[in-house]
């Protein structure tokens, strides 16, 4: 293994039902494959890479998560082409999940920047990238 490559990304989720709906079928899209599964937990994993989300105990729901906070502020993952990011885009779309920054979509990270960026059900920002070109 490359010193240095991300082994696991664990994440802690207020609905798990909720979230395993919505990042299974992106994960799987991105060519990630179901790994692990129990009672308050799913994992997907792509290479030697895996992301984990778990259902949060009741006692640590009362402050929902927010981007702005010390913490996470998103996830990003590689596509595969500008026509891989205008594909899912239009997935997203149709699965009623908000795109952000509609208004500079698809440049909202800069000129040559060629993204998706859009939400998680906890609100946790997530990009979905071109290579540059």
């Amino acid at each position: 293994m490359t010193k240095g490559f991300i082994h696991h990304i664990e994440i802690y989720v207020s609905d798990l039902k909720r979230t395993k709906k919505f990042w299974g079928w992106f994960l799987e899209e991105s060519e990630y494959t179901s790994f692990q599964e129990w009672d308050k937990g799913q994992s997907w994993k792509i290479d030697d890479t895996y992301i984990v989300f778990v259902q949060a105990e009741d006692r640590f729901l009362d402050i929902p998560y927010h981007r702005s906070r010390v913490g996470l502020n998103h996830l990003a993952f590689h596509a595969s082409s500008r026509k891989h990011v205008d594909e899912m885009t239009n997935k997203l779309i149709q699965r009623g999940i908000r795109i952000l920054y509609p208004e500079r979509h698809p440049f909202a990270g800069g000129e040559t920047h060629y993204a998706v960026y859009f939400e998680d059900p906890d609100r946790i920002k997530v990009e979905l990238v071109a290579p540059e070109t």
